[in-house]
């Protein structure tokens, strides 16, 4: 699969873990590509990430779940409308939505998935990324300087 952020125009390579998240795996390459405005974590820190609707038939449920990302993993995280502050979803006009898909990419170290709302947020590793890695991280940590407006990250099948 291949994860690019367009506006900085800079692409990685990650490898599915269909032994550790067939379900997710499955879920996410059956709906790509996918894509949408990207933003920069608040809390969990070097995390990029996109919020997409709800695309599987079936709920995929947690697989391969971590709350400590290391640089490379690539997690899906699905939100019920609920658990999403009115502020926060009309931030991301996605208020009208009955839950969300986030697709996240960690580029650096000393991630921690806690919220001050909800408490711990478990999401499922999906993918590693295997080549790009540190072209990725450059371009995110610019995200997180320069600001994200205009830019999409955008999942799509390698090669296409």
């Amino acid at each position: 699969m291949t994860i690019s952020l367009e506006k900085r125009g800079v692409s990685c390579v990650a490898e599915l873990l269909e032994k550790d998240a067939p379900r997710t795996c499955e879920a996410v390459w059956g709906a790509l590509p996918l894509g949408g405005d990207a933003y920069h974590a608040k809390y969990a820190r070097n995390e990029v990430y996109t919020m997409v609707e709800r695309f599987a038939e079936e709920e995929v449920g947690l697989e391969n779940p971590t709350v400590t990302p290391i640089p490379g993993d690539v997690v899906y995280f699905s939100f019920p409308g609920g658990m999403l502050d009115r502020a926060f979803k009309e931030e991301k006009n996605i208020h009208g939505l009955p839950g969300v898909i986030d697709l996240a990419i960690f580029y650096g170290r000393n991630n921690l998935l806690l919220n001050g709302d909800v408490g711990w947020v478990p999401g499922n590793v999906y993918a590693t990324i295997v080549d790009g890695l540190d072209r990725m991280a450059e371009a995110c940590n610019d995200v997180w300087r320069s600001g994200a407006v205009g830019e999409r990250l955008v999942y799509r099948r390698h090669g296409s």
